[in-house]
């Protein structure tokens, strides 16, 4: 039996936030069939400068609603 994507989208937005992030990354990890050591590499390094970053207070974290109303540009 075939589910209409439309109906799994609305059962899927009733979910908590935690389980639609969950969900979310399933999905994209379902996309990913190849992985690129290169580009996991990099992204290694990128994450370990932005924790030193963090640790060392050389930026400051904002909260998740703050930088979503500065991408958005409202």
């Amino acid at each position: 039996m075939k589910q209409d994507p439309s109906n799994l989208l609305k059962e899927a937005l009733k979910l908590p936030p935690e389980g639609r992030a969950a969900l979310a990354g399933a999905l994209l990890d379902s996309l990913d069939q190849e992985v690129d050591p290169d580009s996991e590499a990099a992204w290694e390094a990128e994450i370990g400068r932005r924790l030193r970053d963090l640790d060392s207070s050389a930026v400051r974290p904002i909260p998740w609603s703050e930088a979503r109303t500065k991408i958005s540009g409202r």
